[in-house]
């Protein structure tokens, strides 16, 4: 016997709003009804979202400069 069940699709999963009575396991087909377009961002970041109230200067960009590890027995030169 057919039955349907409403659900929602969602991140991979079928979240079914009902537990269909008399069925423990079943093979199931999921038809997809038009559905309302979700935008997914076109950018996941942009500049200055972890900015605080400062800046960064010239001087933390110097700070923060790699001059190679004395300890990884490499020739940075």
């Amino acid at each position: 016997m057919l039955q349907s069940i409403e659900g929602v699709y969602k991140n991979g999963k079928v979240e079914l709003t009902e537990l269909p009575p008399g069925i423990s396991e079943s093979m199931v087909i999921v038809t997809f009804l038009e559905s309302k377009k979700t935008q997914q961002p076109t950018q996941i970041m942009h500049f200055g979202m972890f900015s605080g109230n400062q800046q960064s200067t010239e001087a933390d960009f110097h700070i923060t400069e790699f001059h190679g590890d004395s300890e990884d027995s490499l020739d940075w030169s």
